[in-house]
């Protein structure tokens, strides 16, 4: 499963993690990716989105 919203194209963020007396890390921020079967154009197909997506209803999830 790739780590990328098929729908909005959100991926894998990066950035720093600062401590109290200013040491810098490195730190990744992964989006909340779910798999699952949506129609897309009158076809079931199995989709890797973000719950930001399919909360917002871009995506019309198949039960």
């Amino acid at each position: 499963m790739s780590r990328k919203c098929d729908i909005c194209g959100k991926s894998t963020a990066f950035g720093n993690t600062v401590s109290h007396s200013k040491n810098r890390s490195r730190r990744t921020w992964r989006p909340n990716l779910l798999g699952i079967k949506a129609k897309v154009n009158g076809t079931v197909e199995n989709l890797t989105i973000c719950t930001r997506c399919l909360k917002s209803g871009k995506v019309a999830k198949v039960v």
